[in-house]
């Protein structure tokens, strides 16, 4: 009988057949979903997030960890209750207008997924009013720009602006992201928070939903 160890190895592995394989075993046994998603999908994340940190893991080997987390999750989440749904936080995700950058964009949604996150994924070239109409139709906790040029940079100021407009910068917690980015400008615009990469973003999403 697979347990849940083994699923966090496969997951950490970045194996997607058996994650899938264990996975259904686990829901064929009768496991309750939750404990398989927060003892074996997640657990084998929370090994990938330390170790990236570390530099034991680079980034392609963490999209495959997440990819394999994700294949799981495709598995679990159609038999998680409305109870287990409800506690889940929604985390709004987008690379901001006129930057057509996605790699690190990509990662984020994964690694943010991976901590437990419901990911609304915006894409790239977000325009500000892009932001404001998502978050009046998802109502996030939490909001995550990003960018890869320091052309577009500014663009996360004019989004917040925007958002502060609309009547809504109380209602989400705002991340930002990407190369060119420092806590200084973070800072400066009026975002929550600065993140130096995915893992640190999924650490201080958890934070800030934690303490509401």
């Amino acid at each position: 009988m697979s347990n849940f160890k083994e699923l966090a190895a496969a997951v950490l592995e970045g194996d997607d057949e058996n994650v899938q394989a264990i996975t259904r075993q686990l829901i064929n046994a009768g496991t309750a979903p939750l404990e398989i998603v927060n003892k074996g999908l997640l657990a084998g994340m929370d090994i990938v997030a330390p170790k990236f940190k570390a530099g034991e893991m680079f980034i392609p080997e963490v999209m495959m960890s997440a990819k394999a987390l994700a294949e799981g999750m495709k598995l679990v989440k159609p038999l998680l209750s409305a109870d287990d749904s409800a506690d889940v936080s929604t985390f709004l995700m987008g690379t901001v207008k006129g930057d057509l950058h996605d790699i690190g964009k990509n990662l984020v949604v994964m690694i943010v997924e991976s901590g437990g996150f419901n990911v609304v994924d915006l894409g790239i070239d977000v325009a500000p009013e892009q932001f404001v109409a998502a978050i009046k139709e998802h109502k996030p906790h939490i909001v995550g720009m990003c960018a890869l040029l320091t052309t577009t940079m500014m663009g996360m100021k004019d989004t917040i602006e925007l958002i502060t407009e609309a009547g809504l910068r109380d209602s989400v917690k705002i991340l930002v992201g990407g190369a060119p980015l420092y806590p200084e400008f973070a800072e400066k615009i009026g975002a929550d928070g600065y993140c130096v990469d995915a893992v640190a973003c999924k650490e201080m999403a958890t934070a800030m939903v934690a303490k509401n």
